[in-house]
């Protein structure tokens, strides 16, 4: 399975940030397979921002729940992250990740979670700046 991830490196405050994830190697609607999106701010931990299962229920941080909107692409196998309002406290590399093992499902920021991740896009920058 391979996830890779596109799109803008470069944002001003308060625009939306949308990110597509294309996944090659299984489909996302596979049945018991979950799709996450998870970033990295400079100096800080890896943070879980929410996932998509293969039925399309999806699963948000609590914290940035009222910012983003994950939904999907079943015809070209893709799914997409969206955070609007964006501020430069979400400067981040942002990745798409996906366990191998059918039924793991990571739905929360517990400590931990990026072990349930076997599969990781390359990560692509986002710098909000004005």
């Amino acid at each position: 399975v391979q996830l890779q991830e596109t799109g803008p490196g470069l944002l001003n405050p308060a625009q939306t940030l949308s990110l597509i994830c294309t996944v090659s190697g299984r489909s996302i609607t596979t049945n018991s397979y979950y799709w996450g999106w998870i970033r990295q701010a400079p100096g800080k931990g890896r943070e879980w921002l929410g996932a998509i299962a293969f039925s399309g229920l999806t699963y948000y941080n609590p914290s940035l729940k009222s910012r983003t909107a994950i939904f999907r692409d079943t015809t070209n196998n893709q799914f997409t992250l969206q955070l609007t309002a964006v501020t430069p406290e979400d400067t981040a590399v942002y990745y798409c990740a996906a366990p191998a093992t059918r039924g793991v499902r990571c739905d929360s920021n517990a400590q931990g979670f990026t072990l349930l991740y076997d599969y990781w896009g390359q990560g692509t920058q986002v710098t909000v700046s004005s």
